[in-house]
């Protein structure tokens, strides 16, 4: 059985961005902060950014995203 970070690497190294709505749905992943964290004291070179998205009542709200930084 993968890691929730074996996961999440794998789906960084397929080029995705990820946010928290995306990382519970599709990775079953509910603290994503908390593995990017670790991905990055693990050398993973990730940024991230403020993107707004709809929840569930169509309200917009601000949430966190992440991609790898591929080639620095």
């Amino acid at each position: 059985m993968k890691t929730q970070n074996e996961r999440l690497l794998n789906y960084l190294l397929q080029g995705h961005a990820i946010n928290p709505m995306i990382a519970l749905s599709e990775l079953g992943i509910f603290r994503l902060a908390a593995r990017i964290a670790d991905l990055r004291r693990a050398g993973v070179l990730i940024t991230s950014k403020r993107v707004e998205v709809s929840n569930r009542y169509g309200e917009k709200c601000s949430v966190s995203q992440y991609r790898m930084i591929r080639g620095a």
